[in-house]
């Protein structure tokens, strides 16, 4: 108004002067003038009041500066074309201003709002602690967006908010709404909620997205809840709540999408903190917990050896206790021998000597050292014949403990009339051990937890003389060998354990005379 009335008078006192002086002055010395007026106005007032100096310039051009004066009337064809042309020229220079204006003020928002992300961004990567970035965060989108309470919820692991938020207030605080149901609603279906003044709420029809978080727009928000999302995951609630009216027009959505995203950088940030907090501690108690197994296994060894020698002792002399207690005896020594071993393959110091040795060779140690715990059972070998020798380069004494270990653990899980079965063959350049049985498996979400120490699957059977080391023994010893052991579900049901070890090429004739 203020612009519109000051360059209005302007208007009026040049047309009354120029009125005064239009016997010394030209027609196009006064569209000129005009023509300035309309660039001053336009640059002020915007479109509208270019396009009103130009139709006021146009009417004074025909009624005070063109003959009979002081009249509506053109009395030549050129009047016409002078009057259309200054109209024009003044309708687009008013235009173009006007234009060029707007696209300078949003220039100027654009670079406002990166200029204020800028130092978002800066804020949470230069705050030492990951919920004190959080908390600079929220005061940060607070003060951007002028608002007095800007809440961050952090979503739990079934999507509900949990009471960690962060929050920022300015003195006054914001209308109380007890939205806690929406913040939930928000955060479990990622679309984001409005609330207006009346107390109504409007939900967003679609999930946010990368260019619009919010997807909603309202002229009287008063309280805002945007989902925090990475990777199209939801984790957490972003609260804005005002005293006046928020207008959600696309740029104001905008400029929320890009803060939101920082927002849900800062959760995943504490998120990611908590989990290597957590990890380094669980990492620290396990190497604890090896430290003390190694020790007590170490000074077991020497009462374990004396009770042995009483035993045997006690034994010769006839007593049936003692060979009771000699058999324990063993048992408890094979224990604490794992548990040591164990503990040196975790901290590779294990000795492991990689030679040339045949496949058919460990197998058949593998089944000559069996022999006097199979109690009747049977374990059933092939070898693929259609090749040449299989050889590999592994170790022969620790091969064997490991594929001790998977027919013993097969035999124990096994029907007591279905036979384990021992196989080896070749593919490209590994050797491939198999030991199959008929037992009742492992469900999909433990057959990566049987080799951890001390791990027994729920669905197997109660063995109170074993203690869960044998499967991490045996990959442990493969993978100081450059191989591996890995479970796979056998058809028809049971379990297939496979242990792959390098493989190696002899030369012809040799292979023709293993043959």
């Amino acid at each position: 108004m203020r612009a519109s009335l000051f360059w209005g008078a302007i208007f009026v006192a040049l047309t009354a002067v120029m009125r005064a002086a239009r016997g010394d002055i030209g027609e196009p010395h006064v569209a000129l003038i005009y023509l300035l007026l309309v660039l001053g106005g336009s640059v002020a007032g915007g479109r509208t009041l270019g396009v009103a100096l130009a139709c006021g310039g146009f009417f004074s051009i025909d009624y005070f500066f063109q003959f009979p004066y002081d009249e509506f009337s053109v009395g030549k064809p050129f009047d016409w074309t002078a009057l259309v042309a200054f109209l024009a020229t003044s309708a687009v220079t008013s235009e173009l201003v006007t234009r060029a204006l707007s696209e300078a003020e949003a220039a100027r928002r654009r670079a406002d709002e990166v200029a204020r992300l800028s130092r978002l961004g800066s804020r949470a990567l230069h705050a030492g602690r990951a919920r004190d970035a959080l908390a600079a965060l929220a005061e940060l989108i607070r003060g951007t967006l002028g608002v007095p309470d800007c809440e961050i919820y952090r979503s739990g692991n079934g999507g509900e908010p949990v009471a960690s938020a962060v929050r920022a207030r300015d003195g006054g605080g914001a209308v109380p709404v007890d939205d806690g149901a929406l913040v939930a609603w928000v955060a479990q279906h990622g679309r984001a909620a409005v609330v207006r003044a009346d107390g109504t709420t409007l939900q967003a029809f679609a999930p946010s997205t990368d260019d619009d978080a919010i997807g909603v727009g309202a002229a009287d928000a008063r309280t805002v809840l945007v989902p925090l999302q990475v990777e199209a995951r939801t984790v957490g609630v972003l609260r804005l709540a005002d005293r006046q009216p928020m207008v959600l027009d696309a740029a104001r959505r905008r400029f929320l999408t890009a803060l939101a995203y920082y927002a849900a950088l800062g959760i995943e940030r504490v998120r990611l903190v908590a989990e290597a907090e957590r990890a380094e501690a669980l990492r620290e108690a396990d190497r604890l917990k090896d430290i003390l197994l190694a020790s007590v296994s170490h000074d077991l060894r020497t009462p374990l050896t004396a009770i042995k020698a009483l035993a045997q002792t006690a034994a010769g002399r006839g007593d049936a206790n003692a060979r009771v207690i000699e058999e324990q005896v063993d048992r408890l020594s094979r224990f604490v021998g794992d548990i040591l071993d164990l503990s040196r393959l975790k901290g590779g110091v294990f000795p492991v000597t990689l030679e040339p040795n045949t496949a058919e060779d460990v197998v058949g140690a593998v089944t000559r050292q069996l022999q006097p715990v199979l109690g009747g059972r049977s374990v059933a070998t092939s070898i693929d014949m259609t090749q040449p020798a299989l050889v590999g380069r592994f170790d022969f004494v620790q091969t064997l403990r490991i594929l001790s270990n998977l027919v013993e653990n097969a035999l124990r899980y096994s029907p007591p009339r279905a036979p384990v079965e021992l196989g080896v063959t070749r593919q490209g350049g590994s050797l491939l051990f198999t030991v199959a049985d008929r037992g009742p498996g492992i469900p999909a979400e433990d057959r990566e937890r049987i080799f951890a120490p001390f791990f027994r699957s729920p669905t197997a059977a109660p063995d109170a003389g074993r203690a869960g080391l044998g499967l991490s023994i045996a990959r442990r010893l493969a993978e100081a060998q450059g191989g591996r052991v890995r479970y796979e579900p056998r058809p028809g049901g049971g379990s297939v354990f496979v242990l792959e070890l390098e493989a190696l090429d002899l030369p012809a004739g040799e292979a023709e005379e293993g043959v």
